[in-house]
């Protein structure tokens, strides 16, 4: 994709009632927010920034808009994860709380102990609470989501250390 289809999205975009757009074209990744809080903070792609560039859209003589645009381009990579430690994925899509309730404690931490079947977050679909439970027995070692993520379906949440 040239700097030229770049702005052209941009420009489309800025005239749409879109909030967040986010292109994928093989390597070529394209992600744009007019919200002042983006909402994509989980990516199961390595992040390799090559550059951001800063895109102006001329509208009028008089006018002139100015945008930034992070344009990444990623090299295909294997994620590497210790023999000894399991992902606990997300079995649909949906919303992810950490917590049962806005005022309790999180579910897990880093570093608690989990058992096999015990209940590590909840994802809400559709308006039903499903609980998620792990499929391990072992610690938590990363927490790979945070509270009030969108969660898409295999994606991973937590890594536990088995059998420690």
């Amino acid at each position: 994709m040239n700097i030229n289809e770049v702005k052209d999205l941009l420009a489309q975009f800025d005239q749409s009632t879109l909030t967040e757009f986010d292109l994928k074209e093989g390597s070529f990744g394209l992600y744009m927010n007019k919200n002042k809080v983006s909402q994509k903070t989980v990516s199961n792609e390595p992040k390799q920034a090559v550059g951001t560039n800063s895109v102006t859209v001329q509208e009028s003589p008089k006018e002139t808009v100015s945008q930034t645009v992070e344009v990444k381009e990623t090299a295909p990579q294997a994620e590497i994860k210790p023999e000894n430690t399991e992902e606990i994925i997300s079995p649909i899509v949906g919303v992810v709380y950490l917590k049962p309730a806005p005022d309790k404690e999180s579910f897990k931490q880093v570093g608690d102990p989990v058992k096999k079947g015990e209940v590590v977050c909840i994802v809400e679909a559709m308006k039903l609470m499903n609980e998620i439970t792990s499929t391990v027995d072992g610690v938590i070692t990363e927490i790979l989501i945070q509270n009030e993520d969108v969660v898409e379906f295999n994606q991973p949440l937590f890594r536990v250390s088995k059998g420690v």
